[in-house]
């Protein structure tokens, strides 16, 4: 059987390198589009075998460029996405303007199906830029074009990801951790490569539900999820709990950061759950539940942060220290 092609914007991501292998073992060519070639050519080039994977260097504002892709391509997967704003990089241009324009081309050209990556809790964060966005993106999308299937997933995890390794970075360095909200914000974390057999299913079966919330088998607090990453690094901080004002503040500082640990924004963002809004369909209602659960996922790459590195693993530890 001929092989299908699909058309990869944001594959150089965690997201994207797990995406392009497993639609490659599954006989799905693929096409990357990259800003940078030199820089990230070679880390995506590694992902597939010679003959499945193509390589394109454009910005992703170069119509006329990354239209000519779409004539020879059977799928569209949209993987781009920001979590704050940079020069042109907006949140307009990168979760309105362009994903319209996909879904435009994807018409055009006669697609079978357009995946699109959002958010999950962007009809609740009125609030956020970033969810405001979002939500206008899937609604240019779903009016342009039909055969679209929108993934709205909860915090995305892996060991690289911007969320663990930034969190455990972080309380590795500091001697105390301000906890938003008291703590109390609730997520789903999914592993990557739980996200990614997701993406694969949805592209290659029927699937009829146009909006779909995909999360992990576990709800954790943010107070949870640090107090399991500081376990896992075997570290004791103090966790302080930020009035508003003072978050505000902190993060009007972080946010002047080359890469902010920290906006505004992110800060609205905050005040929201990240779970299951019940409105839509879940990843398990369609039949691929996750099963990577968090503490045990992010155990095998925390000893980076711990103290000996890779020799505080525990098949280099002795029976006694195994049993304290």
């Amino acid at each position: 059987m001929k092989a299908k092609n699909c058309l990869i914007f944001g594959g150089s991501g965690a997201i994207g390198r797990n995406l392009i292998r497993k639609l490659t073992k599954n006989n799905i060519k693929v096409t990357v589009v990259t800003r940078n070639l030199h820089q990230k050519g070679l880390r995506i080039k590694t992902q597939a075998n010679a003959g499945y994977i193509e390589i394109v260097e454009a910005n992703i504002f170069e119509e006329k460029k990354i239209q000519t892709l779409f004539e020879k391509s059977d799928f569209c997967i949209n993987l781009v996405g920001i979590l704050y704003e940079k020069k042109s990089s907006t949140f307009k241009n990168i979760h309105t303007i362009f994903p319209s324009l996909l879904a435009k081309l994807c018409k055009k050209y006669e697609l079978e199906k357009f995946i699109h990556l959002s958010a999950l809790g962007i009809n609740d964060a009125v609030d956020s830029e970033y969810a405001k966005t979002k939500l206008n993106g899937e609604k240019e999308i779903l009016s342009n074009f039909s055969r679209t299937i929108i993934l709205r997933p909860s915090v995305v995890f892996s060991d690289s990801d911007n969320f663990s390794t930034q969190f455990m970075t972080l309380l590795n360095l500091l001697p105390f951790f301000p906890l938003y909200y008291s703590g109390k914000t609730k997520f789903m974390p999914i592993h990557c490569s739980d996200l990614t057999d997701i993406i694969y299913y949805t592209l290659s079966k029927n699937v009829n539900s146009q909006i779909i919330e995909c999360v992990g088998p576990q709800t954790l607090s943010f107070k949870e999820i640090i107090k399991i990453l500081l376990d896992l690094i075997g570290k004791k901080r103090l966790l302080i709990s930020l009035p508003l004002p003072l978050a505000n503040l902190s993060a009007k500082f972080f946010q002047l950061f080359p890469k902010p640990l920290l906006t505004q924004d992110q800060l609205r963002l905050l005040k929201y759950d990240n779970v299951l809004s019940g409105k839509y369909k879940s990843n398990t209602e369609i039949g691929i539940p996750s099963k990577l659960q968090f503490y045990k996922e992010v155990k095998k790459y925390s000893y980076m942060w711990r103290e000996g590195g890779q020799f505080s693993t525990e098949k280099y530890l002795s029976n006694n220290e195994k049993k304290i």
